[in-house]
């Protein structure tokens, strides 16, 4: 049994290739992390079954990218660009994080920075496959399903009411 489950281990982190450009991030921790969010997630959208890629950058890292993709020239906490049908079976999109912003948001919200960089890759995960919050109605499907995966993790809801009076 035991040798199951760490075959299944190796599995899940193989489909999660971190990245690691800023070395300021807990890289070990954010690797099991991102493993885990993975399987958290894939067990509510099979549509993540395939391959995400996860880099680890800072502040200035995420600004240009923001700059040139979203023509919005700041730094974000986290960034998903979907793989697209182009690329065929197998590749789900590649997510990008900001330690510093990150940091800095789970100081705010006096929340665990695991806890906070989990939220933020389960939001991604699900950007990949198409969730999206421009509306009000999108935002409270894809907070719904967020919650519901941070929960499969043992994570408070960051969207909850007890969640909004702690900060």
């Amino acid at each position: 049994m035991m040798r199951l489950a760490q075959k299944k281990a190796a599995v899940i982190e193989a489909m999660i290739d971190v990245v690691i450009e800023d070395e300021g991030w807990p890289a070990a921790a954010l690797k099991a992390l991102a493993a885990r969010c993975y399987e958290a997630a894939l067990a509510f959208e099979p549509a993540l079954d395939g391959e995400i890629a996860l880099l680890l950058t800072d502040d200035a890292a995420m600004r240009a990218l923001n700059a040139k993709y979203r023509d919005k020239d700041k730094p974000t906490n986290v960034l998903a660009f979907p793989g697209g049908e182009e690329n065929g079976g197998g590749f789900v999109g590649d997510i990008a994080l900001a330690r510093e912003t990150c940091v800095s948001e789970a100081k705010d919200k006096d929340i665990a920075l695991q806890d906070h960089a989990a939220h933020l890759i389960i939001h991604a995960m699900l950007h990949l496959v198409g969730y999206d919050h421009q509306t009000d109605d999108e935002a409270e499907v894809m907070e719904r399903r967020e919650a519901e995966i941070l929960n499969r993790l043992g994570i408070a809801d960051p969207n909850s009411a007890a969640m909004e009076t702690r900060r």
